[in-house]
């Protein structure tokens, strides 16, 4: 089974443990981020497999003070074995899910951008309303977002929405809002009644540290521009947006939101960034998209990861075929629900082999 690793895996956990009490580690901040990361993962499963060696102590002794019972004894000795077994296949589970591997980017802040797809007008105020459900789920979870772009539309929509989440489970949790996301309810423009279906799509981008993300300067076009509001009208009498393009890859990123050109660029480059990381990973993953594309298709209404019906309340996964009749209560922030049974679905596949750690 797993005992061999666990041998390996303790004597990992005592030597990162020695090294976190060395003070030249504290003059090194990312080592220590780096070594506290890996104490608390390996403290989990040592501390479970020290659990396992109790509870499979306990069933030896019971499963022999149950050879020795007799009468009433017996009984009360079989409810003992029973519930030893129990713990300790249990036990052994938590170990297994433990042991599996860890997805690259558990941990890291995420960068969303959501976008009006099919629709018009509709498609973006569809995408408002994601916007502002994943603002109150950050604020539900107390993690801190900063907004790096947010392009408004006609009628109190978007055309764009980038931004920041931070927090130290906002990528395990925000992982799978990847994707097409559609919508079906009667628009305040529509003066018969009748539904209308509109998409929007969701991206996720682990954030990406400079280190981790080597751009040669020779490889930026960059361009100024004045920055423009809904309609194309000047609101900046000075060059201050500014659009980058990363030349081998083709990636574009354009910021307009600070008054000043340099924050804007750096906006633009933590947002670049992200957006190589995510590509480089993906090419390394087989069984993903090697695309940014691939998580979010075309936008078509046909493609999509979840619908959200008004009329009904309801608001459907259609990865997990899970259904929920309180599309009010999502779009108010509360979303663990269906995080919660997305990260169940992602963790059986990985038991199952179906999938591997790097999701």
């Amino acid at each position: 089974m797993f005992e061999d690793r666990i041998v390996a895996l303790e004597a990992e956990y005592q030597a990162v443990e020695a090294e976190l009490s060395d003070s030249a580690t504290h003059s090194d901040p990312d080592r220590l981020r780096d070594l506290s990361r890996r104490h608390k993962e390996l403290g989990e499963i040592v501390r479970a497999w020290h659990d396992l060696t109790a509870a499979r102590e306990d069933l030896t002794t019971a499963r022999e003070m149950l050879t020795e019972a007799s009468g009433d004894d017996r009984d009360l000795m079989r409810l003992e074995v029973d519930d030893a077994e129990a713990r300790v296949e249990a036990l052994e589970e938590r170990i297994q899910e433990l042991l599996l591997p860890k997805d690259p980017n558990e941990g890291r802040n995420v960068i969303m951008e959501i976008r009006g797809a099919v629709g018009g007008d509709e498609a973006n105020l569809f995408a408002r309303v994601l916007y502002d459900m994943y603002l109150r789920f950050a604020a539900t979870k107390k993690w801190k977002v900063e907004v790096l772009s947010e392009d408004a539309s006609d009628k109190d929509g978007i055309n764009e929405a980038v931004f920041l989440v931070k927090g130290p489970d906002a990528y395990i949790r925000l992982e799978h809002e990847a994707g097409t996301h559609r919508v079906q309810r009667v628009p305040v423009t529509e003066a018969k009644g009748r539904i209308h279906t509109s998409t929007a799509t969701v991206t996720v981008l682990p954030e990406a540290a400079e280190v981790e993300v080597d751009i040669d300067p020779n490889d930026l076009k960059i361009d100024v521009y004045r920055s423009t509001g809904p309609g194309g009208q000047s609101v900046n009498t000075t060059d201050s947006a500014v659009r980058i393009t990363h030349i081998p890859t083709g990636t574009v990123v354009a910021m307009q939101d600070e008054k000043s050109q340099i924050q804007n660029r750096a906006k633009a480059m933590v947002v670049l960034r992200s957006r190589l990381l995510k590509a480089e990973q993906d090419r390394q993953a087989a069984e993903m998209s090697a695309q940014r594309r691939g998580q979010v298709g075309a936008g078509n209404r046909t493609d999509k990861i979840r619908t959200y019906n008004f009329k009904e309340n309801r608001v459907t996964d259609h990865r997990i075929n899970l259904t929920l009749y309180k599309l009010d209560q999502v779009l108010a922030g509360d979303l663990n629900e269906l995080t919660d049974a997305l990260m169940a679905d992602k963790r059986g596949r990985q038991l199952s082999g179906e999938e591997d750690g790097e999701g």
